[in-house]
Parts: C-alpha cells; structure tokens; sequence
C-alpha cells in the first residue's frame, strides 16, 4: 500500500480575494444595468456588456466557491479531481482552488474508552478489563486516504491491543520481581502506549496516554481468587511474624549470656525458645505460669 504523507495546500488569505469578488458583482450590477438601460435603444452596442456580464458572472461564482473557514484546531483536507493536493491547518479565513472538495479534520485531543472485555490473562484466567485512550490525528492525508474510516480504526485497533496486552502479563504474579497488571500500572500503561502507537502509526493517529481503567477477576473465579489473595496476605503476615519474633529470642538469649543472669543449658534453652515463639507467633494471648520452685 502506498503510504500518504500530510503536506501544504497552496491557499490564500480570503480577504484578499474578496475584493476580487467585489470587483466582479460591481460588474455584473453594472453590466446588468446597462443591458437593461440600452434595451431597445435602436443601434446600441450590447457585446461588451453581455461579456461583462458573463466574465463578472463567472469571477464571482468561481471566487465565492473557494472560500472557507478553518477554526482552531481544525484542518481541512484538498482534493481536486481525485488527486490529493494538500492540507490548510492554520486557522483562519481562506481561499483555495474552487474545484477542490474540502474535507474537515479535527485536530482536538480525544478520548476513547473501551467497553470492559472479559479476557484471560498470562495464566490463562479470566479476567474483565478496560482501558482510556487518549489520541489526536497529527497526519490528515493518512488519516483521510489510508484508512476507511480513522475514528472506527482506532476503536478497534485499540481493543485489540488491550487484549493481546492482557495475555502478556499476568493479572497477580506470585513472584513480586515479575511484572502484572494488578502491581504494575505504570510499566502496564506504557507498553500500551507503545503497543497502539505502532497499530495507529498508518492511521496518522498519535497516541498521548493509554492507561487502564478497570481490572479485576472474572465472577466466576473472583471469590476463588480473593480467598487466595487473603491466604498469601496471611501467609505474609505469619512470615513477618515469625521473622520477628526469631530476632526476639535471639536477642534475649544473647542479653542473658552477656549479663550472667543466669547460665542455660541446651535443654533449658530449647525451652525458653518454644516459651517464647509460642508467645509472640501466637494469635491469641497467651497465660503466663509461674514457677515458684527451683530452676531444674
């Protein structure tokens, strides 16, 4: 496919043409005039009027067919006879060739909010997932020649990358130095980007931002995954726990020795230790015995 490339249209300020226009109805009243005046009037000479009045005619019809307006932010695309001849993007009050059809483009920043999809992730489960895409046509001969229709391009285009972008990543990945789209929007947004960029390049279509806007786990394995989700939080809880409280013991077994408070033999140490995990690891209070008799 040969590939259009936005260049400039030859357009004028339409002021200037528009004395042009008034010169050419000043004519054609005159002439008028005078053709009604002389009718009648036996010998008068009325060929340079009937040419005044035809070229002032067909002066002012041409002239006044190729005004336009182009608002800020605006573009108009210039075909004439089938062969793209260029693209206005300043705003302003314009005249270009008569002949040529005119086709506005908007210039304005977009959004496009897709529709929650339900895919699978990397491990193959379901997730729903929804995306905001955030867009603007930099290039109007791509956007107006190389595809059907720019706008339902970026709609689909932009789907179909949120999809693929699903089953590159995991939606909770069990190993926290691997990326997934629950504990890394930012690295997640930004392949986005980078992915609808490469699809909407043909289109003239420069993507700004891409982020998600919605994730979770499908209903039918959404309570499964919480239950999950709420183990590993457990689990990391007790790890912390337990890592915890081994630094305890450690510490007050060392605090003892240093201090000659009293000498521990290996049994008695083993003792102490389960004594004291099993008061800090426990998740319930413990109650303290006392021993009023001898040590051993």
């Amino acid at each position: 496919m040969n590939s259009m490339k936005e260049k400039a249209a030859w357009a004028i300020n339409g002021l200037l043409v528009l004395i042009v226009t008034a010169v050419a109805a000043t004519g054609f009243a005159t002439a008028l005039f005078n053709l009604i005046a002389l009718d009648g009037v036996a010998g008068a000479n009325l060929t340079p009027w009937i040419a005044l009045l035809v070229v002032s005619l067909l002066v002012g019809v041409g002239t006044i067919a190729g005004y336009f307006v182009n608002a800020p932010n605006e573009a108009k695309v210039l075909t004439v006879f089938g062969a793209y001849t260029g693209t206005v993007t300043h705003g302003g009050f314009w005249w270009a060739n008569p002949f040529a059809v005119k086709k506005r483009i908007s210039l304005r920043l977009r959004n496009f909010s897709s529709e929650q999809i339900k895919v699978n992730d990397q491990h193959g489960n379901p997730i729903e997932i929804a995306a905001v895409v955030v867009w603007q046509v930099t290039d109007t001969a791509r956007a107006s020649y190389d595809v059907e229709d720019f706008e339902q391009f970026v709609t689909v285009q932009s789907e179909t990358a949120l999809r693929a972008l699903a089953a590159e990543y995991p939606y909770d990945a069990q190993d926290e130095e691997r990326a997934s789209l629950r504990a890394n929007p930012t690295e997640v947004a930004g392949v986005l980007q980078t992915q609808l960029q490469q699809r909407l390049e043909v289109a003239g279509v420069t993507v700004l931002e891409a982020r998600l806007t919605h994730l979770a786990y499908a209903q039918e394995i959404a309570h499964a995954m919480l239950r999950r989700q709420q183990a590993r939080a457990v689990i990391g809880a007790k790890q912390l726990i337990v890592d915890g409280a081994v630094g305890m013991v450690e510490g007050a077994l060392k605090a003892l020795s240093e201090r000659n408070i009293v000498t521990l033999d290996d049994e008695r140490k083993a003792a102490m230790v389960n004594n004291l995990l099993v008061a800090l690891v426990s998740d319930k209070d413990t109650q303290p015995v006392l021993n009023t008799g001898s040590l051993y």
